[in-house]
């Protein structure tokens, strides 16, 4: 079976439709449709029905997508563990979100380099959706990301909270020019009922490091990480906004149910927990609260 067909199915159940996956795959909507044709005719079944909203999955799709990201997973796995480079016993792969690599994913690379120095190691940094991706494609065995969506045969393990803190320029009010990161949904939720969206932001950005340069080069108020800010509030550049809301933003770790090197990935997610533990301003739950979060869908 070319894994390409098996790819393309999957791009069309997360998209929703024939011509989002197309897009999403960089080709026509002529392609996507004659992979597909040529999957159904492979599997003697047809696989999906089209209708207004898009394309939905006829039962026997819903039986095939139960096993589509183990065959991707299966031939990535095989596809990396033969281009091993000499002298290591396995690569791991591993992504995140723009602003989860410094420091958490660069102090994790030291850990892994000092605790498995003959493992390979391969990083990516991405949008949350491209890491899940990611994941579940087999491309990497582990994604960090702060609102994963659940994805069949995929875990998610809550690796820490870290707290949200409303800053601003030292010696200001910057009631005139707020920054508003866009945080995610729940998050918009919870700042509006604590009173923040009477607030009029002269600039919203989806990226945290791009919202926090801005606002230290042209000053103003915003929430941002703690442990982003941390040392801009003790060098004196930022400062707390007194009697403001905290918030906590949780980081989730997402890997495959089934691993080809289960021991691998354990001792990888061990070394994320610990390097999760030592982070400032972060709240880091127990194992048990890691499962009960994980299964709640996202």
């Amino acid at each position: 079976m070319d894994i390409e067909l098996v790819r393309t199915f999957l791009a069309i159940v997360s998209a929703g439709s024939f011509i989002r996956a197309s897009e999403r795959l960089h080709v026509s909507q002529t392609t996507v449709s004659a992979r597909i044709r040529t999957l159904e005719d492979q599997l003697r079944r047809r696989l999906f029905v089209r209708n207004k909203s898009g394309a939905g999955l006829t039962p026997a799709g819903e039986q095939f997508l139960r096993h589509a990201p183990a065959l991707v997973q299966l031939w990535e796995r095989a596809r990396h563990e033969v281009a091993v480079p000499a002298g290591r016993r396995a690569v791991l792969g591993i992504g995140a979100e723009h602003s989860l690599w410094d420091p958490l994913l660069l102090r994790w690379l030291l850990w892994m380099r000092r605790a498995q120095p003959d493992v390979a190691l391969r990083a990516h940094v991405g949008l949350p959706e491209t890491v899940v991706d990611q994941v579940a494609g087999g491309i990497i065995d582990i994604g960090v990301a702060y609102a994963p969506r659940h994805r069949p045969g995929l875990r998610i393990e809550l690796l820490m909270e870290e707290r949200l803190v409303m800053v601003r320029s030292t010696g200001g009010s910057g009631r005139d020019d707020y920054v508003q990161v866009d945080w995610g949904p729940e998050l918009a939720l919870h700042y509006a009922a604590a009173g923040g969206g009477q607030r009029e932001p002269s600039l919203v950005v989806d990226l945290g490091p791009l919202g926090l340069g801005f606002l230290l080069e042209a000053g103003g108020t915003g929430y941002f990480r703690l442990g982003a800010v941390r040392p801009h509030l003790e060098s004196g550049r930022l400062e707390l906004v007194p009697e403001t809301p905290e918030f906590l933003y949780p980081a989730y770790a997402v890997f495959s149910e089934t691993s080809a090197d289960p021991a691998l990935i354990e001792a990888a997610l061990d070394g994320l927990r610990r390097i999760a533990r030592e982070q400032p301003g972060v709240a880091v739950v127990g194992r048990a609260a890691r499962r009960h979060r994980a299964e709640t869908p996202h």
